[in-house]
């Protein structure tokens, strides 16, 4: 993939994570500096859906990121971001007003991360087995989920997560911050993805913090949270699962 090539594919994905819609040549060309014309624009996307990195979902309608494009997105586009200090300063306030009102610290770390991306959080403490989720009402109302049938899956299969950590976790390094992409999820979701990372507290407890939500979610950004998180956890022994849908 040229650099052209690598600069369509990111704008395609920073467009259909902002609107959700498929994004068209005209499109790309209108709101970023590619100085080429809607035809190369075109060509270059042809190619790229042929190599499996995009999919037009309608024959008239513009592409949208596969499962292929999204993950040579995060492992070969993508840079590691870190919370601007507005953002950290404002997850330490919230976190410190949420711990004040005597929360488990499972509750309050869930609903401090579904509160400040707009995803699903699941948290958790894995040697005593204790779980709190927050966010289904946010993750519900995406248009991914607009269908009956793809809300009461993804509602089923999020109220037995807490069954599933075993496998979650499995294979994923103590430090490690590891991203599943749609087919890869190990929950079962495929129009959903996944950022996960597990520590271990000084008092020995083992954690992790993930997020799940739609495939367009914001990679960069919610693993940065995740990151700062673990940070503010400091020695406390949290597992987060974060579902997102990110609005961050």
């Amino acid at each position: 993939m040229n650099s052209r090539q690598q600069k369509i594919l990111s704008a395609i994905i920073e467009e259909y994570t902002k609107t959700a819609i498929p994004a068209g040549s005209q499109i790309l060309v209108d709101h970023y500096d590619f100085k080429v014309s809607p035809a190369t624009i075109r060509n270059d996307m042809t190619k790229l859906e042929k190599e499996g990195y995009l999919y037009q979902p309608h024959i008239s309608a513009g592409r949208i990121p596969t499962d292929k494009g999204y993950r040579y997105f995060v492992e070969e586009i993508m840079r590691d971001k870190e919370l601007s200090k507005s953002e950290q300063q404002k997850m330490q306030r919230e976190f410190l007003k949420l711990k004040a009102q005597n929360m488990r610290l499972t509750k309050t770390t869930a609903k401090l991360l579904s509160h400040l991306s707009g995803n699903f959080a699941i948290s958790g403490l894995i040697s005593s087995e204790e779980f709190a989720d927050f966010g289904m009402r946010e993750l519900v109302r995406q248009p991914e989920f607009k269908e009956l049938d793809e809300m009461c899956r993804l509602v089923e299969v999020l109220d037995y997560l807490d069954e599933r950590f075993d496998k979650i976790v499995k294979g994923i390094k103590e430090n490690e911050t590891k991203i599943f992409i749609g087919n890869e999820n190990p929950i079962g979701i495929s129009n959903c993805s996944m950022i996960i990372s597990p520590y271990k507290l000084k008092s020995g407890e083992k954690g992790i913090l993930a997020l799940i939500g739609p495939k367009r979610m914001k990679y960069a950004k919610n693993k940065s949270m995740i990151e700062y998180m673990k940070k503010l956890l400091g020695a406390s022994a949290v597992i987060i699962l974060f579902v997102q849908i990110a609005k961050f």
